[in-house]
C-alpha cells in the first residue's frame, strides 16, 4: 500500500480548512448539513474519488461513507471519520445519527442525475433538500496556497511539453499522431488524462488541430471544435495530415494530481498568411489589455466587454471566439474542473478576488483556414494577474 504519506494526498489541514469554510455557509443559510457525492467536489472536501458520500454537518466532524473501495479511501483521505457502507440504507442510518428530526440538507443539484435525486429524496425524508452546488462552486473559486502550488506544477509540466513540440511536429504526420506523441510525453510526466468538466454532456477531446480542422465547428462549448473521428465523438483531432503554411493549434489541458491548467499555442511549418498573423497579434493585444485591467474588484463582464470592443475595432470582428455562432466569453475558471468560476463573459458580473484562477483565450476562427490566438492560465493576486507559464506567445514558425 502507498499509505497516507504519498505526496499526492491532500493534507489534513487543507481539507479541514475547506470544510470549515463550507460549514460557515451552511450555518449562515440555516442548512443542517450537505451530502457531497460528485467526484470533483468529493475530492475537494475529502481527498478521495472513491465511490463515497460525504456528509458535512453545519457543525462537527464530517462523515465519509464509502461503498467502494474502502481500503483505497483510507489511503487517500486524511479525514478522521471514514466508514464502510453497503448501500443507501447504511447511508441513511449514518445521516440519521447526525441529523435528527426535520431540517434542511444540501445536495449538488446542478449535477445530480434525476434518478439519483429521487432516490436521495426518498432516503432523506423528512429532511428538506436544498441546492448546495452554488455555495460549493463559490468556495472552490478561491484557490488556497496549496492549490496554487498544485496548479503551478501542472503549468511547469505543460511548459516542458510546449518546448518539446518543435521536435515532434513533422509535415505530413496526422493530428492524431501528434496528439499521441504529446500524450505519451505528458503521461510520462504524470498527466492523469482527460480533464473533468462539470457541465452536462460537455466531454472534452484533445484539441490538437491544424488548418481547416481547427476551425471546424462542434458541440463543445469552446471556440474551437475539430471534426474528431466520427459522429460518436465529433470533436478534436482527426487523421488529417498536417501541412505547410497552416496554423497548428495545440490547446492542451494538463492535469497533475487532479489540478488542471489550460494553455494554447500556435505553430506553423513555414510562414502563415499576413491575415492570420495579424489576427493572432490582435488576440495578443486583447490578452495584454485584459491582463492590464484585471485587478481585485474588477468586473468580469467589463473585461469581456473590453475584449469584445478591441476585437470589433479590428478587421476580424466577425471571427472573434467563433464564426457564425460566436461565444460570449473570453475566459473561464480552472482548478479541479475545466469550467469553474469565474467566467469572463457577457452575462457574468462577477467581482474578481485574489486567489481566483482562470484561463484567458482570445481566439479568431477562420473557416477553411484555421484558428489563431492564445490561451494562458492566471491567478489573481493583490497586485494583478500572475501568469502560470512564461511561454513565448507569438506564432512559432518551424
Amino acid at each position: 500500500m502507498i499509505g497516507r504519506n504519498q505526496t499526492s494526498c491532500t493534507p489534513r489541514e487543507e481539507l479541514y480548512q475547506r470544510i470549515e469554510r463550507f460549514q460557515k455557509h451552511l450555518r449562515t443559510a440555516d442548512i443542517q448539513a450537505a451530502l457531497v457525492v460528485q467526484k470533483a467536489d468529493l475530492f475537494y472536501f475529502s481527498g478521495t474519488c472513491q465511490d463515497a458520500n460525504l456528509l458535512i454537518p453545519a457543525q462537527g466532524e464530517p462523515l465519509l461513507m464509502v461503498r467502494k473501495s474502502f481500503e483505497r479511501a483510507l489511503e487517500d483521505s486524511a479525514l478522521d471519520k471514514i466508514v464502510a457502507v453497503r448501500g443507501f440504507k447504511d447511508i441513511r442510518d449514518g445521516i440519521a445519527k447526525i441529523i435528527k428530526g426535520k431540517g434542511r440538507i444540501g445536495l449538488e443539484l446542478d449535477v445530480l442525475p434525476a434518478n439519483l435525486f429521487f432516490r436521495y429524496q426518498e432516503m432523506l425524508e423528512p429532511l428538506e433538500i436544498i441546492d448546495a452546488s452554488g455555495a460549493i462552486r463559490e468556495i472552490r473559486t478561491i484557490k488556497t496556497p496549496y492549490e496554487i502550488g498544485c496548479l503551478k506544477e501542472s503549468a511547469r509540466v505543460t511548459y516542458e511539453m510546449f518546448n518539446e513540440i518543435p521536435n515532434l511536429i513533422k509535415e505530413g504526420m496526422t493530428e492524431k499522431e501528434l496528439s499521441g506523441r504529446l500524450e505519451l510525453f505528458m503521461r510520462s510526466k504524470g498527466n492523469q488524462g482527460l480533464p473533468r468538466v462539470r457541465a452536462f454532456n460537455q466531454e472534452l477531446g484533445d484539441q490538437i488541430l491544424s488548418g481547416w480542422n481547427s476551425a471546424y465547428p462542434s458541440f463543445f462549448d469552446g471556440p474551437t471544435g475539430g471534426i474528431g473521428l466520427g459522429p460518436s465523438f465529433p470533436q478534436g483531432s482527426s487523421f488529417k495530415a498536417i501541412g505547410r503554411h497552416e496554423p497548428i493549434l495545440v490547446d492542451f489541458v494538463a492535469v497533475i494530481n487532479g489540478y488542471l491548467v489550460d494553455h494554447t499555442r500556435i505553430f506553423s511549418i513555414g510562414s502563415l498568411s499576413d491575415k492570420l498573423t495579424a489576427a493572432h497579434n490582435t488576440a495578443l493585444e486583447i490578452k495584454r489589455r485584459i491582463v492590464q485591467e484585471a485587478k481585485p474588484g474588477a468586473n468580469g463582464k467589463e473585461l469581456y466587454d473590453l475584449a469584445l470592443s478591441l476585437a470589433q475595432r479590428s478587421e476580424f470582428a466577425d471571427h472573434f471566439m467563433g464564426y457564425g455562432k460566436s461565444l460570449n466569453f473570453v475566459g473561464h475558471g480552472v482548478g479541479l474542473e475545466l469550467d469553474e468560476l469565474p467566467v469572463i463573459a457577457k452575462n457574468h458580473r462577477i467581482s474578481l478576488q485574489p486567489g481566483m484562477v482562470f484561463a484567458l483565450e482570445p481566439k479568431f476562427i477562420f473557416p477553411g483556414e484555421g484558428t489563431v490566438g492564445i490561451e494562458d492560465t492566471f491567478v489573481l493576486t493583490q497586485s494583478g494577474l500572475e501568469q502560470f507559464t512564461t511561454l513565448d506567445d507569438s506564432i512559432r514558425i518551424l
